[in-house]
């Protein structure tokens, strides 16, 4: 029988057993795959954690995002065939769905065509990466020249997938890292500019690079503390998108600041654009170009087998990798 990754319990990535399940019958609107490759998050890891948006029902599967080919449809599935190669585009809750298995049992809506110029592996990573970024960026704020995006995390996934839309639709990137240690990779991965956070001061940096205007749009999946001084370094009108937690102290919002310069606060999640069919198929047509046009690319940091997925848990939990971190099959 094939295996899927489940959770009993909240907890460390020990928690993840390997469960040998029948193989499901595809129901109306649904799609079965054989798994080729799992894309991994970080919200599946605070998933595991019982820390996530909604709670978990146990026991849980986890993971949105893979590539694999279509083994059987339900009723009323129209334009997906066996045989097809597709991806899983993050748009459902794990309570319903998930991803982690030999064999997936997904909605017909989060099902998207695999681009014919990647490898399994990397159509496994692109979608919540470049999707969020773009539903941010592209439809929220549109972008353009002579805006600065301020990019915090900037060497996650998400990150490097803002700066490289950034740069795509012809605005600035200011990458931000705790350290030095990522800059070079971080300008080589099109950051126009890098900052270090432990080592100078943001505001200060932000507003030598912009000429003392500030930066329209800030792009944070961190909050805490620093989210204080995203907003300090943002430009009168700037918006600033939270679309994660990473920090687990208080966000505080400097009020005053605020009101002076008319800011705003979004929060943020993929599924307003992977959502909706019509705004779904217009990022997925976007970040194709992109593909196409060579401007974005996948970025993987390592590869880790199925058999190995608490071990890539464990790496994910340790914060240090550039990129992606992909499963295979």
């Amino acid at each position: 029988m094939p295996r899927t990754i489940m959770f009993a319990k909240a907890g460390g990535p020990e928690v993840l057993e390997f469960i040998e399940t029948p193989l499901a019958a595809p129901g109306p609107h649904e799609v079965r795959i054989k798994v080729e490759a799992i894309g991994l998050n970080r919200a599946e890891s605070m998933w595991r954690n019982d820390a996530y948006i909604e709670p978990v029902r146990f026991p849980a599967g986890l993971g949105y995002e893979a590539a694999g080919v279509v083994d059987a449809v339900g009723a009323d599935v129209k334009g997906i065939a066996p045989g097809d190669k597709v991806n899983v585009m993050p748009s459902f809750s794990m309570n319903q769905y998930f991803t982690y298995g030999e064999f997936i049992v997904v909605p017909d809506s989060a099902v998207v065509k695999h681009p014919e110029s990647l490898s399994s592996a990397e159509a496994a990573s692109i979608w919540m990466m470049f999707v969020t970024a773009y539903g941010a960026l592209i439809e929220d704020a549109k972008v353009g020249q002579g805006d600065f995006v301020i990019v915090p995390a900037a060497s996650s996934s998400v990150g490097l997938a803002a700066i490289q839309i950034a740069n795509y639709a012809g605005a600035t990137s200011i990458a931000l890292t705790r350290t030095s240690a990522k800059r070079e990779r971080l300008l080589e991965a099109g950051a126009a500019h890098v900052v270090a956070t432990g080592e100078t001061d943001l505001v200060a940096e932000v507003r030598r690079i912009t000429d003392g205007k500030g930066a329209r749009v800030a792009f944070d999946p961190v909050g805490g503390p620093s989210f204080a001084k995203l907003l300090a370094a943002l430009s009168f009108q700037g918006i600033a998108y939270i679309y994660g937690a990473l920090s687990e102290q208080p966000t505080t919002l400097p009020l005053l600041d605020m009101i002076a310069k008319v800011l705003t606060v979004k929060a943020h999640n993929i599924w307003l654009t992977s959502g909706d069919p019509i705004r779904q198929k217009a990022a997925v047509d976007y970040v194709l170009k992109g593909f196409a046009s060579g401007a974005l690319k996948p970025v993987i940091d390592r590869t880790f087998r199925f058999d190995d997925m608490v071990e890539a848990h464990r790496y994910l939990e340790e914060n240090g990798q550039f990129g992606k971190i992909v499963v295979t099959l």
